[in-house]
């Protein structure tokens, strides 16, 4: 048992929970690192964007991984904000709004933008068209990212910010050390408490992402076949 173990008998059980919750954090970051990535590729390959592959920084802390998959929605956001400004020049004012319509068939939304996608990127296919009406203006951009961007500046300031990503997986007592060293100990049940509230928060913007990109990338394949 270790020393502090004697001065606070709840600790074994913190260990366990701290386990638990880092474990989801890494695993949301990989996930979001793996999805933003694939992101990436489509964007590369059917808009014509070039934007750079992220990679986690293993030996950097939390914040620092939070904030390169930031910068890198913040890179996505400001292409596809180019291609929707661009549809809305291009379009008449009458079938641009339809893209914005929730009610109408994405099917519909697609035919519309085939008519000027080739104009706007010199040449395009049909797996173009839907990635555009599968990210412009759509709540992938207008909700998900601007959500997964806001919880993981959050999380950057807080507390587990200044964990070092390496840590995550070198066991319970190292994770625990980590956080004992961050915090005064009386503070301890304080900072899993929010650590926890922001892990669900993180968990569930991570997971909605990642199934709207994976929406994204089964559209194209169909497009393509």
């Amino acid at each position: 048992m270790a020393q502090s173990d004697f001065l606070y008998p709840e600790n074994p059980r913190r260990r366990q929970e701290v386990n638990r919750l880092h474990q989801q954090l890494f695993d949301c970051l990989s996930d979001s690192f793996h999805a933003t990535n694939k992101l990436i590729e489509v964007l590369n390959m059917h808009l014509g964007c070039s934007l750079a592959s992220i990679e986690m920084k293993r030996d950097g802390t939390i914040k620092e991984n939070c904030d390169i998959i930031i910068q890198a929605m913040m890179k996505i956001q400001k292409e596809l904000q180019k291609v929707d400004e661009a549809l809305k020049d291009k379009l008449e004012p009458t079938l641009y709004r339809k893209l914005q319509d929730i009610k109408e068939r994405e099917t519909e939304k697609i035919a519309i933008v085939q008519k000027v996608i080739s104009v706007i990127l010199g040449e395009a296919t049909s797996a173009a068209s839907a990635v555009a009406v599968k990210l412009v203006g759509s709540s992938v951009t207008t909700g998900i990212i601007n959500k997964l961007v806001t919880v993981l500046a959050q999380i950057g300031a807080s507390l587990l910010g200044s964990i070092g990503v390496a840590v995550l997986g070198l066991g319970i007592d190292m994770i625990f050390r980590a956080i004992l060293g961050a915090v005064e100990k009386t503070q301890l049940q304080a900072a899993i408490k929010s650590y926890e509230k922001h892990l669900v928060e993180f968990k569930s913007a991570s997971e909605k992402y990642h199934h709207a990109i994976t929406e994204v990338t089964n559209t194209v394949k169909h497009q393509m076949k």
